[in-house]
């Protein structure tokens, strides 16, 4: 996988799970250290909408 690819992925991921956490402070806790760090429930659809939009090049 292309470096710029896992890139966009990451920051894709990172953004969505740290929205989800701002709409759901009570469910999710997302915490960006080295690594990330999350706790809670994820909406998993949403999740996945928006890995499937970055690799098809969506915003």
């Amino acid at each position: 996988m292309s470096n710029m690819l896992e890139e966009k992925l990451r920051d894709a991921i990172t953004g969505e799970l740290k929205r989800q956490a701002a709409n759901r402070p009570d469910l999710l806790r997302v915490q960006e250290t080295a690594d990330l760090s999350v706790s809670g429930t994820i909406d998993l659809d949403a999740l996945v909408m928006v890995i499937a939009g970055s690799v098809a090049g969506g915003p």
